[in-house]
């Protein structure tokens, strides 16, 4: 076999690795029994260890340096000629990392991920705390060794989403911290709307059936995607083919539900929309979470939450939640976007969302400061709860044991989330100056226009552009929070 060849026939092999290790991280997280769990946790760490160990083994760096090389380099296509540049540098970093480091790192979070939801559902974190405090050295320990020239949190920061710094976030949340906090307290102060007409249950299955339709509806190929439930909704991706949401259905809370779909669609969309040339590949491989979120968020806020996205779908929803006959579009518009002070994060509307964030950002910097320790974690949350939104947690399940993002190591994913808000501001504009006002395009039932224009313009690409490209390429400006603010003012002042 040629080098390529033979590059190519050991990619596949790892890619194997990783379909097998993805489809044991989908069963944990929605089939598993509890009885279940530490077999199968050990037969993950297995899998990852053996991927570890192929992907930075000696043979596969020999590949790909000789591969780097100008004369066999100037021979590769485009996306080859990526795959080559990002996998070399990103082995450099691996292969600093000592094995033995590596499987400390996978037991942590596994373990840790195990835990976190017993302890949740016991709100007692003192059941979490040795496990978390473990993932947060076994995460600074292998950072040390990956990136020894970055500080911890910079490091994550840029490993969720490349080319961002904590100067950048600072400076664009610290412009949204500004005008959110006021604008909280004045929208909150406003008559709320009459939450008593959503007073019903819906059934699971009913949901279920609700859920399917919506993405579906916004642009989903169905032949593509599976679904499931967990108790904290996530996407995840085998390959550009098999792509995978979860829900948690809540009968007497359809709403949350619908639009954890619409957002898990949001991200589902982007992942089967990746060009097919890129499968197997690092660019196939969507690595930019802020861009990520920003389209979950893009479908879920920017378009789910106008009423227009309602209009033409409207009666079929009455058809599947007869209930909805007793109440208004109108009444549903106001009951969507109604603006609390609330304590879980997922729950939050998009406006007070953004203070969620910033919470765990600003933790997070402490935390790999050395600012704070873990026991002292509730405490702290806490009180950031109280001076960002001005409540407090009645107890840990609704503080900070709600998320299951530290559980699993995923320091510096956080920020991702408002980042893909931040973008969302900026998307918009591009989205109206391309094909006029997105009201219209709502009402009209053409959606799957928006979606289209998210393929071709940022879909399409998978990882192949960092986010700072994307904006400046499809919104010809560089980072800022200005468009978000301007769109949360003029709806709210509405």
């Amino acid at each position: 076999m040629t080098l390529l060849e033979q590059y190519k026939d050991k990619q596949k092999k790892i890619s194997y690795l990783g379909h097998a290790a993805s489809l044991m991280n989908w069963d944990k997280e929605t089939t598993t029994p509890e009885g279940g769990m530490e077999k199968l946790a050990e037969a993950l760490n297995y899998f990852q260890t053996e991927i570890f160990k192929l992907s930075t083994s000696d043979e596969a760096f020999d590949l790909v340096c000789k591969l780097a090389e100008p004369e066999e380099f100037d021979k590769l296509d485009d996306v080859m000629k990526f795959d080559i540049t990002r996998n070399k540098r990103d082995l450099e970093k691996m292969r600093r990392l000592p094995q033995e480091v590596f499987e400390e790192y996978v037991k942590a979070v596994t373990k840790s991920s195990i835990v976190w939801p017993s302890a949740k559902r016991a709100s007692d974190f003192s059941k979490f705390e040795k496990e978390l405090g473990a993932t947060i050295e076994a995460v600074k320990k292998y950072q040390s060794y990956v990136n020894p020239d970055k500080k911890p949190y910079d490091a994550l920061i840029d490993q969720f989403e490349e080319g961002m710094t904590q100067e950048t976030i600072d400076r664009v949340f610290g412009d949204l911290r500004k005008e959110l906090v006021p604008l909280v307290e004045e929208v909150t102060s406003r008559p709320e709307p009459d939450h008593s007409k959503f007073a019903f249950k819906v059934p699971a299955h009913v949901q279920d059936k609700v859920c399917r339709f919506l993405v579906e509806y916004m642009g989903m190929d169905m032949t593509r995607i599976a679904f499931g439930e967990t108790e904290h909704p996530f996407t995840t991706s085998m390959n550009l083919d098999d792509v995978r949401i979860t829900n948690h259905y809540k009968e007497d809370n359809f709403i949350e539900p619908i639009f954890s779909a619409i957002h898990e669609g949001g991200h589902a969309i982007f992942c089967q929309n990746v060009d097919h040339k890129y499968e197997g590949t690092e660019g196939g491989v969507i690595n930019y979470m802020g861009l990520h979120e920003s389209q979950s968020r893009f479908f879920e806020n920017i378009l789910g939450r106008n009423i227009n996205f309602w209009k033409p779908i409207w009666p079929k929803m009455v058809e599947m939640i007869p209930e909805l006959a007793n109440v208004t579009l109108e009444d549903f518009y106001k009951e969507i976007n109604f603006v609390q002070k609330s304590y879980i994060r997922t729950e939050a509307d998009e406006l007070t969302y953004c203070l969620h964030v910033i919470l765990r950002y600003e933790i997070e910097r402490e935390i790999f400061k050395g600012n704070v320790e873990v026991k002292d974690l509730p405490a702290v949350w806490n009180k950031k709860m109280e001076e960002l939104l001005g409540i407090t947690p009645r107890n840990d399940s609704e503080g900070v044991l709600q998320d299951m993002h530290w559980s699993d190591g995923s320091f510096g994913y956080f920020p991702s989330y408002l980042l893909g808000s931040i973008y969302d501001g900026m998307l918009l504009e591009a989205v109206e100056r391309d094909l006029g006002s997105v009201d219209d395009i709502l009402a009209a039932g053409d959606i799957r226009k928006i979606t289209k224009w998210l393929n071709e313009n940022i879909h399409q690409y998978g990882s192949t552009r960092i986010s700072s490209e994307v904006l400046k390429e499809v919104c010809g400006k560089e980072l800022t929070a200005e468009p978000l603010i301007k769109y949360f003012k003029k709806k709210y002042s509405a």
